[in-house]
């Protein structure tokens, strides 16, 4: 895949709207970096597209309008034009595009106010958002889909959405089932006890670059675990010292 206009849109995107991510995937291989920025664009498209505005109907309509262009792509019909589906199409397989639609489904929680139904409900969004993605840029990757990869998505999700509280609860919403220290504690237990259990397993080693998205996920949620208040205070993860030693050593061992 050539990095034309359209793959280094798809870049400059998750560089503004998800530093993170891109500062992970810059570790990665280069010929990686070209499959997984559009994956990454994709993710950044879908996740802001709740939120750009307070009608309900037009949310919907904006997550609707992604769900075709996957429809799209899994047909393997001309895709419309987007700088961020064009080089899409160019990476996902039918069946990874029909698989990443659960990531758009589970994405209509963003647009409403109404809290999670239940432990279950919570666990599944973050599975589908966070697992899902990971998991689809494991496949793209060519790496073969496994729980394990799952496992972690659902770890980094946990890690992610306990840092995005404040925001999340300033805009209105409702988090957390049980924001107090110990539902905090349990949550973020949950990360670290599925991330322990992909550690166990095997993983395809083309998955790596992708797995490189995890790298604060440990001590992200070890540190809600000892500190608890860090969630609701803001002040939820690592320093910049922690950040770069972390990634290094990824990048290096492949070990997540």
């Amino acid at each position: 895949m050539t990095w034309d206009t359209s793959l280094t849109a798809c870049a400059a995107l998750v560089e503004k709207a998800d530093p993170d991510r891109f500062r992970a995937t810059m570790a990665a291989p280069v010929d990686a970096r070209a499959i997984l920025f559009p994956i990454y664009a994709f993710n950044v498209e879908v996740s802001r597209a709740p939120w750009v505005t307070a009608e309900p109907m037009i949310a919907e309509m904006r997550l609707q309008w992604w769900r075709d262009a996957l429809e799209e792509i899994a047909k393997g019909q001309t895709v419309r034009k987007h700088e961020v589906t064009t080089a899409l199409a160019e990476v996902l397989t039918p069946e990874q595009a029909s698989a990443l639609d659960e990531l758009i489904a589970a994405r209509r929680w963003d647009i409403y106010k109404d809290a999670f139904e239940d432990d279950a409900h919570l666990t599944r969004y973050l599975t589908q958002t966070a697992g899902t993605l990971m998991q689809a840029a494991a496949q793209s990757l060519g790496a073969e889909p496994s729980q394990a990869i799952l496992d972690i998505g659902y770890a980094h999700g946990v890690a992610g959405w306990l840092k995005a509280v404040p925001e999340l609860a300033a805009r209105g919403r409702i988090p957390l089932l049980d924001g107090t220290h110990a539902g905090i504690q349990t949550l973020a237990q949950s990360g670290l006890d599925r991330l322990t259990q992909a550690r166990k397993a095997t993983i395809d080693a083309k998955a790596k670059p992708a797995l490189l998205a995890a790298w604060q996920t440990e001590g992200v949620l070890k540190q809600a675990l000892k500190d608890p208040s860090a969630v609701g205070d803001g002040r939820l993860g690592l320093s910049a010292f922690q950040k770069s030693a972390r990634l290094a050593w990824q990048a290096a061992t492949g070990r997540v």
